[in-house]
């Protein structure tokens, strides 16, 4: 299941327009009535809705800033030197570029590059693939008749 914020948003619009109702309910009662101790449950489910409302609209702006880092960050399943590319080595858990001897403090070679995109690249049959820096040295050495496209800063 794909999940959108906007559909996050409209569950938090409905959250709402619940806690509201149930709110006028309750409140519509008067102080006196025998009733008003039985639905005590209702003002709290008000409150609770409430809450959840609030959680929902977090949560559709936490998507939304995951999904524009994620498209924003090369997803290649393993990492590379930023610099050389395909030239890391690691041992005991640090990750060593062979060209630059730059480390990094972790298996870098074992995580999801993370690198920010700056190219597109286009296969000979049309599949476009999203680049860093690093893997697109990769690519230009094994893929033949693909065009690269350097993308702007703000891209």
């Amino acid at each position: 299941m794909n999940i959108t914020p906007a559909q996050l948003r409209d569950l938090a619009g409905r959250a709402d327009a619940l806690q509201a109702e149930a709110r006028a309910l309750y409140a519509g009662l008067p102080a006196d009535s025998p009733e008003r101790a039985h639905l005590q449950a209702a003002h709290h489910a008000a409150e609770w809705l409430k809450r959840a409302g609030e959680d929902l609209l977090r949560a559709a702006g936490d998507l939304a800033q995951y999904r524009a880092l994620a498209e924003s960050t090369c997803a290649f399943p393993w990492g590379v030197c930023p610099e050389h590319g395909n030239t890391l080595s690691s041992m005991a858990n640090v990750s060593t570029c062979r060209v630059c001897s730059r480390t990094w403090d972790y298996n870098r070679r074992g995580q999801k590059c993370g690198e920010p995109v700056t190219w597109k690249v286009t296969d000979r049959v049309g599949t476009e693939s999203l680049m860093c820096d690093g893997h697109v040295l990769g690519a230009r050495a094994a893929m033949q008749g693909a065009t690269f496209m350097r993308l702007d800063a703000g891209t």
